[in-house]
This record gives C-alpha cells, structure tokens and sequence, in this order.
C-alpha cells in the first residue's frame, strides 16, 4: 500500500484556534496511507525565499503528530523545524489564505510539477475569483460582471442589487445599492455617484460583481462543505438583527443546517466543474431567492473552513471523512 509524504502550506500568524487546519492535520497523520505531514507557515521568517521571494523550492516545516494543536504563539512554526523541498513530497495541502497572489500560486505548479495538489493553485486562480459564478447562470441569481460606473448604474436600475470586489472575502467591501444610495454594513449610506468615484480604480482594472439583492436575505446564507464532489456538511449562517450580512466576521451567527435536493442538484452541477480544475475541497454558499428557491451566490476554494464545527453541529465526523476522501482523490489522481 503507498503511503504518501504531505506538505501543508500555511499562514500560522492568521489563525484562531477555530482553524481547521489543526483538526484535518492531527487526522491526516493518523491515516493509514500517510507517512509523514509537515506543515510550513508564510509566517515562519526563514520561509521568506519560499513564499516572497519565490527562489527557493524548500521550506521549514514542522513535522505533525497526532497531538498537532492550536498554539496562540505559533512556537511550533518557527521552533524545531525541518528543511523539506517541496519536490520531495507527494502531496501539497494548501491551508493558505489571502494574500495568496496569483504570482506565487503560479510558481508553486512551476516548482511542482510531479506533486498533487488540494486545491490546485492553476484552479485556485481560476476559481476563486468571484467571476467565477458566471459560469453557472442556471443556479445563481441574475449578476454581471461590471468593469464601468455605467454598467454598474445600469444593472441597479434593474434591480436592487450587492456589489462585490472579486477577490476579497469574508463580507469585505461588499455593499448594497438601493434607490441611488450606497449601503456598506452599519454605517451611513453614500450616494451611489460619491461610492463609484471611490472604487473608480478598482472597478475598472479587476472589476465588481454586481448580484440582484434578495429580499430573503434573512433566511440566512447557508455553507456547504464538498469535498472530492461528495456533500460532507452544512451550516446556517444567520445576519445580526438588522443586518444584511450573514458572515460570521460580520457579526453573523452559525446554526445546523441539511442540504435540500435543490442544493444537492447544484453540488451535482458545479462539481465536475470544479473537479476538472484541480479544486478537491470548496464550500458553497446559498441564499433563498425572492421565489423561496435556494441558489448559488458564491464559490470559495482557497482555504476552507468549519469542519470541525460541522462536526460538532452534526455530530457526524466530518474531518475524517473530509481526510478519506483527500486520500482518495490522491490515488485516483496517481493513478492516471
């Protein structure tokens, strides 16, 4: 039976202790297909030739045991590592938030070539921009991608709408336009013509994209948990009273969820999509449209989170089955 050598990247100075990275890394090392999981962190100062200055294929890494934990002061990042090329391992586990550049996601593949990654960083680019969903106008509410002030005025006079930079996450920089005013969490509304000269730069070189605004809102945004195509979990993420934004980060609150066949059709759509580029592990997030339908309002690839929680949620062991399933997709793809 092969067993596999993995190299998780990472941000250690970015994290909490309810990052998943802790509970999917202390169960990688305990299955039987896997020999050795070290873990590297952008933040360890000796990886700076790695991560920024991208002329180094080795990093220094922490060799992971079944006791792998949350530490507040990251001492096992930066204390009793080991130099690993990256060309040595079989398997590359990103664990690596934003900002991840595109530049650097490039030049992993380049250094890689022979490796198996969980995302591939070509897909993370690809994917993980919120552009993304045009691909899938059938299960998404009515969006455009808007690269001018007048695309971006004509697409709110059609509807009440949220409009949201491509690649930030977590709730930033996403604001609603409704009767020429601007709404950005809590604070006071703008005038539409005052935001746009704001964003001016950023809308015309990446661009912005605009999504009609559901009324159900309320009903919360729920986090689908897929992993190798197979639905694993979901929670529930409700807005604060009088908000309008469900993330947790913007004072939202998490609650269980199941998965209804609408949800399920729509995993079965994206999936394959997803699988071809290389993206193993996504979670995708719906919203109640104004017909009480559940559709499809973002893909995030990068670095997904709550699998822990979800087991606790569910009572299900979702790392575990999360980690098999890594696994699996790992000797189908050696196989080929």
């Amino acid at each position: 039976m092969k067993k596999y050598n993995f190299l998780v990247l990472t941000e250690h100075t970015k994290h909490s202790n309810q990052n998943s990275l802790y509970a999917l890394v202390a169960e990688l090392v305990q299955q039987e297909q896997v020999n050795q999981v070290y873990v590297a962190s952008r933040g360890n100062d000796e990886n700076k030739a790695f991560f920024e200055d991208r002329n180094s294929s080795k990093v220094a890494a922490t060799l992971a045991d079944a006791s792998f934990a949350y530490e507040a002061n990251g001492t096992q990042f930066l204390e009793g590592t080991t130099t690993v090329d990256i060309q040595s391992v079989d398997v590359v586990f990103m664990r690596l938030p934003r900002p991840a550049t595109d530049e650097f996601l490039e030049h992993l593949v380049a250094i890689a070539p022979k490796q198996v990654f969980v995302n591939n960083p070509k897909g993370i680019i690809k994917t993980s921009t919120k552009e993304f969903l045009l691909n899938f106008p059938s299960v998404c509410p009515p969006m455009t991608l808007c690269r001018s002030e007048k695309e971006v005025l004509d697409f709110a006079s059609k509807y009440r709408i949220v409009l949201k930079p491509l690649r930030e996450y977590g709730g930033k920089g996403v604001v609603k336009v409704e009767d020429s005013k601007v709404y950005a969490g809590d604070g006071e509304p703008k005038a539409i013509q005052d935001y746009l000269m704001e964003i001016k730069e950023e809308l015309e070189t990446s661009g912005y994209l605009a999504m009609k605004f559901l009324k159900n809102v309320s009903e919360g945004d729920k986090r689908i948990l897929v992993v190798n195509g197979k639905i694993l979990a979901s929670s529930l993420r409700l807005p604060a009273p009088d908000s309008w934004l469900c993330n947790i980060a913007q004072g939202g609150t998490s609650v269980p969820s199941t998965v209804n066949p609408e949800e399920e059709a729509m995993i079965q759509e994206i999936a394959p999509v997803l699988l071809k580029e290389g993206i193993v592990m996504f979670g995708a997030d719906t919203l109640v449209d104004d017909d009480g339908k559940r559709i499809l309002s973002e893909v995030n690839t990068l670095s997904i989170g709550g699998f822990p929680q979800a087991e606790v949620q569910t009572g299900m062991p979702v790392v575990k089955m999360a980690i098999d399933e890594i696994i699996a997709y790992v000797n189908q793809t050696l196989k080929q």
